[in-house]
């Protein structure tokens, strides 16, 4: 019985540190304390193997609950069209589309003069025509600002790469090298900050302990709010 109580820790602990780390913990506690009390042992571990199964069921809800809600907030985002007069977010700012014939322009898509200007004979391709001009910002603009954020906070990221993260914002891999969704240059400003802090924070604590968000809060005194932002509008944004 200790040992799968003692299993099921180590297997979990990524997903909730502080929890399973009491958890774990309160096992060591009982076990010195009933030392040589086996029956004890025997009712203490039972209890705490219920509240291993009660919170198993609690976390399960949680993330069917959230998987339910980012559906359908999926669900009820329009497509983007590709026609005049469609907006495009950059960094927090729409701007509207405007279909340029061939011979104006030598770049598929570009932004000038306050709108996103994409060559007709691009529009078979235009989700990723969208989705590298994006991308190359991104790497541009992230990369200055984790250089320049990096400095304040005192890490060493070892590189900073731009693709498609699927749900996630970002990533903290190995090596120390932060990974960002190309989707990031489209959220405000302070929201794309609060999501290259929030990465950089991971190279000092690698799970979201106690110390990783006071870590945070000393880099980002406002974190929490533009985190709640990010948790409410997130879903919304919407690229090519």
């Amino acid at each position: 019985m200790e040992h799968a109580v003692r299993s099921h820790v180590r297997k979990h602990l990524d997903e909730d540190p502080v929890k399973y780390g009491r958890l774990s913990e309160r096992l060591e506690e009982l076990l010195q304390q009933l030392d040589g009390q086996w029956a004890e042992q025997v009712e203490a571990l039972k209890t705490l193997i219920q509240q291993l199964r009660d919170f198993v069921i609690e976390k399960r809800l949680w993330i069917y609950q959230k998987l339910a809600q980012k559906a359908e907030r999926r669900r009820r985002l329009p497509r983007k069209e590709y026609v005049n007069g469609e907006g495009f977010l950059y960094l927090g700012r729409s701007y509207r589309l405007k279909c340029v014939p061939r011979d104006t322009q030598e770049a598929p898509l570009k932004l000038a003069a306050g709108r996103f200007q994409l060559r007709e004979d691009a529009l078979p391709d235009a989700r990723n025509h969208f989705v590298r001009w994006y991308s190359a910002r991104a790497t541009d603009w992230l990369t200055a600002k984790v250089k320049e954020h990096a400095r304040r906070m005192g890490v060493e990221p070892a590189g900073v790469t731009v693709q498609d993260l699927g749900y996630r914002w970002g990533s903290c891999g190995k090596g120390n090298r932060v990974y960002f969704h190309w989707k990031t240059i489209l959220l405000p400003r302070h929201i794309a900050e609060y999501v290259l802090v929030h990465e950089l924070v991971h190279l000092r604590e690698p799970h979201h302990t106690p110390a990783f968000w006071r870590r945070l809060e000393r880099a980002m005194p406002d974190y929490e709010q533009r985190k709640s932002w990010l948790a409410r509008h997130g879903i919304e944004v919407e690229g090519g």
